[in-house]
């Protein structure tokens, strides 16, 4: 049996668009923000039945549908780093026409997060599961960095799902008025950001590049006291949204 799942298993997992959900918290928010969830493997079916009754009693139903139980061995064998709550899914990661489409819909009723060439994984989705919470419309990252990797689903726990989230070149970026994060800036708390606002940030080690500062209609700063080169990136993500949600009282 467990051979025939496993087969399964690994045809879904080559196809294109399918991502890996590693952990319950992933597999919960695409269950609840309606993603395409394929394939659920689990070593004890009814410790994660009884896991989404206590935490996410709204996914029960789905989950039950799908979960199928598997030895730890072979879930280990597809899932080297397992997570603590011994589940993974596969999923189908929203098309880039529809992302690209929830994107440039305007008017917007809440900005898009950019970010120019993040590095970090874990920072990427931290920033996402933001946004998720503030709300934002969606995130979008220019460069090499694959925002939907499973290093990143598993720092957004998964919220990929709720927000829009894509790559694009920075000639792609939607429309709506750009206000990049720079030192060089006004001060942010004298600049409120209107609903359709692109908010951009760029690395912690070198900030926004020149291109990205030049396309800027304005340049924002958030103070830091002397001798602070700057904040981790999704605390600065974290500022920026909170910024926009306190004008909107």
């Amino acid at each position: 049996m467990d051979d025939e799942v496993v087969r399964a298993w690994r045809v879904v997992e080559q196809e294109p668009g399918v991502v890996l959900l590693d952990g319950f918290h992933p597999l919960k928010h695409a269950l609840r923000f309606g993603g395409a969830v394929r394939r659920v493997l689990t070593g004890d079916r009814g410790a994660l039945l009884a896991l989404a009754g206590e935490l996410a009693p709204d996914v029960v139903g789905v989950l039950d549908g799908l979960a199928v139980e598997v030895s730890e061995e072979r879930l280990r064998g597809l899932a080297p780093r397992l997570h603590p709550t011994g589940v993974i899914a596969l999923a189908e990661r929203p098309s880039v026409e529809a992302n690209r489409e929830e994107l440039g819909r305007r008017p917007r009723r809440a900005p898009v997060v950019v970010l120019e060439n993040p590095r970090n994984l874990g920072n990427v989705g931290a920033v996402i599961r933001l946004a998720a919470g503030f709300g934002a419309t969606g995130v979008v990252t220019t460069g090499d960095l694959d925002p939907w990797h499973p290093t990143v689903l598993r720092g957004s726990a998964g919220l990929h799902f709720a927000t829009a989230v894509e790559r694009v070149a920075l000639s792609e970026l939607p429309a709506g008025p750009l206000y990049v994060l720079d030192p060089e800036g006004a001060d942010i708390r004298d600049l409120p950001f209107p609903d359709d606002a692109l908010l951009a940030f760029g690395t912690e080690r070198h900030g926004v590049s020149a291109e990205l500062r030049a396309r800027a209609d304005q340049l924002v700063a958030v103070p830091m006291q002397p001798g602070v080169s700057s904040f981790n990136l999704a605390t600065s993500v974290a500022m920026g949204l909170f910024h926009w949600m306190s004008g909107k009282r």
